[in-house]
């Protein structure tokens, strides 16, 4: 079976990753700007391990959609199994942390919902989750305080704070233990903030996170 890795820098050996767990409606503006409502309990749903991509290779949009959506991203990477467990538990497991991008094929996962079926497909595909290394979580002073930034040609879209998040790390990562079991080399995204648009093919990305890294991505023609 072949299997999927992420880096984490410092370590010499790939890590495995089993699957990526994704929050979603995790900000305000951003729900609002897709005049979505808001959710009583955080909501999750989650991306196979065939979803990652090296976050500087070109994202490549599957012929089925015309409507690609990027949704900037901190990542953390799991290293203890967390099942039932308490926030205080949480960043302790925490060993790494990546910018990331939750790819989304809007008319795809429109046209699902509105005939009541699962939208996977919209999410999950191969290439849907562009990833950078992990930086040791030591070296991220405080993850509830960093600044996510993306321009795409040059033009300003994500500009927030990981402060303006309605549960925080701890709480959001707990929450979702109570339904799936985290392993160690698991990746949780923990939302994005308002600043959500369009990729189109030979679209010029750069990507930000605070502390944690700054990359160069694109879209394939």
């Amino acid at each position: 079976m072949t299997q999927h890795f992420v880096t984490l820098q410092g370590q010499k050996e790939p890590i495995a990753v089993g699957k990526i767990v994704c929050i979603g409606r995790n900000y305000v503006a951003h729900i609002e700007e897709l005049k979505n409502q808001k959710p009583s309990q955080p909501m999750f749903f989650v991306k196979p391990a065939t979803a990652l991509a090296p976050i500087d290779q070109p994202i490549r949009i599957p012929p089925y959609s015309s409507e690609c959506r990027h949704e900037l991203e901190l990542a953390a990477l799991i290293g203890k199994t967390l099942r039932n467990c308490r926030k205080e538990d949480v960043l302790p497991a925490i060993t790494g942390w990546a910018v990331a991008l939750d790819v989304t094929l809007v008319d795809v996962q429109d046209r699902l919902k509105k005939a009541g079926h699962p939208w996977e497909i919209a999410k999950g595909f191969d290439g849907a989750c562009p990833c950078s290394a992990f930086v040791p979580a030591a070296k991220v002073p405080n993850p509830q305080d960093l600044l996510i930034d993306m321009k795409v040609n040059g033009e300003q879209r994500h500009h927030d704070s990981t402060q303006l998040m309605i549960w925080d790390i701890p709480t959001m990562v707990a929450d979702a233990s109570q339904y799936f079991t985290l392993e160690p080399g698991d990746v949780f995204l923990t939302g994005t903030p308002a600043g959500v648009g369009s990729l189109k093919p030979g679209d010029r990305l750069e990507m930000e996170i605070q502390h944690v890294g700054k990359y160069q991505g694109s879209v394939a023609r």
